[in-house]
């Protein structure tokens, strides 16, 4: 089956709550379609996981759900506020043959959405998100009241996601006699995030761990980390620990209040991994991961493969590569040795454990990786614009090309969620980065001027 998705994007469907598609009426039918579609060719009765992070609006959506999945003869196992990655998880514990989580990541409390992992808790494949289209577009039919699914609740599904994390370092590590500051950004690690800390000896100080299902990402989490800067600095913590909403990415916090990022938190991880058996030497990022990540592991042996932005095409080249760690910038990171899904507290402590074994701060850690000066500018096309065949932008790409003179790049694309063309310049000078990139957006506005 092949076609153009109308409701589904690169990570399931979002939008604003109450404004189409996400509303409960689309939801539940949403429920339905893809519970008749997992359904299909079962000899035994189809069960699905549903997760969800803290938005107010996830109450109404998960009801929406199971009425949609009950109506099309799915059973229901609800798990209540968990992770993105932990649904993903346990969707693959339970033989399930699907996970629904209802988030929309990172955003504020007002947008919601519905993303699904298969039973081996990776993303649906096209043909299957396809047939889900399709269903969606019959009428909406009830099974015999005999076949209806049924709903239970998973009590224990926070104790075992919690096991789960802790068993992806070894056994032997303790992080005693740290004290680490944890931001939950009032999203779905609230509960869990700190437990598992703990559990592994670390004295643990929470914040952003009190959802009201209106603060979720509210100035807080790894979108906003300048309250863990401030609360790493004063309560002399060794470090600081951002989740989002979902708790599928991470940014950290060293003991002088610096922020380390995706790439450098890659580096690190990878860094902590060469000496293992089986090690295979490549690191997947993007397009937009920071030349310094490149040049850093370059020097390492290690060679950074880049995909398009995206968590999809991060994990579609680890595959193609057979390799076991990527990720983005936002610190969206994938540990494919430990999940199926990018996951904020493995992640986590996989950087918690290399500073444990390494025996040197999370500052020392990152020393190693020299990040380049970045430059992102947006301009704004309201009309369809194919900058490649402009002669003034190529004309200009090749000018920054001689002023960087290889120590240096240029990346140009099309925004996928806005009318914009982001322009992006790095290199070893700050001020050089500058001038290219207020160059290089001018030249980009001056040719689509002219069409």
């Amino acid at each position: 089956m092949s076609g153009k998705r109308k409701y589904f994007g690169t990570d399931g469907v979002r939008g604003k709550v109450g404004q189409y598609p996400i509303t409960p009426e689309f939801v539940m039918k949403l429920g339905w379609a893809a519970g008749r579609v997992l359904a299909q060719g079962k000899g035994r009765q189809s069960r699905v996981l549903i997760g969800k992070d803290t938005r107010i609006s996830g109450y109404m959506f998960e009801s929406a759900l199971e009425a949609g999945l009950s109506a099309a003869g799915v059973d229901i196992l609800l798990l209540g506020p968990m992770p993105t990655p932990g649904v993903a998880y346990l969707t693959r514990t339970f033989r399930a043959d699907a996970g629904i989580v209802i988030s929309a990541s990172h955003n504020p409390y007002y947008d919601n959405g519905i993303k699904f992992f298969s039973g081996d808790g990776t993303k649906l494949p096209d043909d299957i998100e396809l047939a889900i289209e399709a269903e969606l577009d019959k009428p909406m039919e009830t099974v015999a009241p005999d076949a209806l699914g049924k709903a239970e609740r998973v009590v224990d599904a926070a104790g075992r996601y919690i096991e789960f994390c802790k068993s992806t370092i070894p056994s032997r590590l303790s992080f005693s006699g740290f004290k680490i500051v944890v931001d939950c950004a009032n999203g779905a690690t609230y509960g869990m995030a700190p437990l598992v800390l703990e559990e592994l000896g670390a004295e643990v100080i929470s914040i952003g761990a009190e959802p009201n299902g209106l603060n979720i990402n509210d100035n807080c989490g790894s979108t906003h980390p300048e309250l863990l800067q401030v609360a790493v600095v004063h309560h002399r913590a060794d470090l600081g620990i951002a989740l989002d909403g979902d708790g599928d990415r991470l940014i950290m916090v060293d003991h002088k209040g610096e922020v380390l990022d995706g790439d450098e938190l890659l580096f690190i991880i990878a860094v902590a991994r060469m000496g293992r058996p089986g090690f295979k030497r490549g690191v997947v990022g993007t397009v937009m991961s920071n030349l310094g990540l490149e040049h850093a592991l370059g020097t390492l042996g290690i060679e950074l493969h880049r995909a398009a932005v995206g968590d999809r095409y991060v994990m579609d080249l680890l595959r193609q590569g057979d390799l076991a760690l990527g990720g983005e910038s936002s610190g969206h990171i994938i540990c494919l040795d430990h999940a199926t899904t990018g996951d904020g507290i493995v992640a986590a402590l996989q950087v918690l454990a290399a500073v444990v074994e390494s025996g040197k701060s999370l500052s020392e850690l990152k020393s190693g990786m020299e990040k380049y000066p970045q430059t992102l500018i947006n301009v704004r096309t309201e009309r369809p614009f194919d900058y490649a065949k402009s002669v003034i932008v190529s004309d200009a790409l090749r000018e920054i090309d001689l002023r960087l003179s290889g120590n240096g790049r240029v990346l140009l694309r099309a925004s996928g969620t806005e009318p914009v063309i982001r322009v992006m310049v790095e290199g070893q000078s700050g001020e050089l980065v500058r001038q290219c990139a207020e160059y290089l957006a001018r030249q980009v506005e001056l040719a689509y001027a002219q069409l």
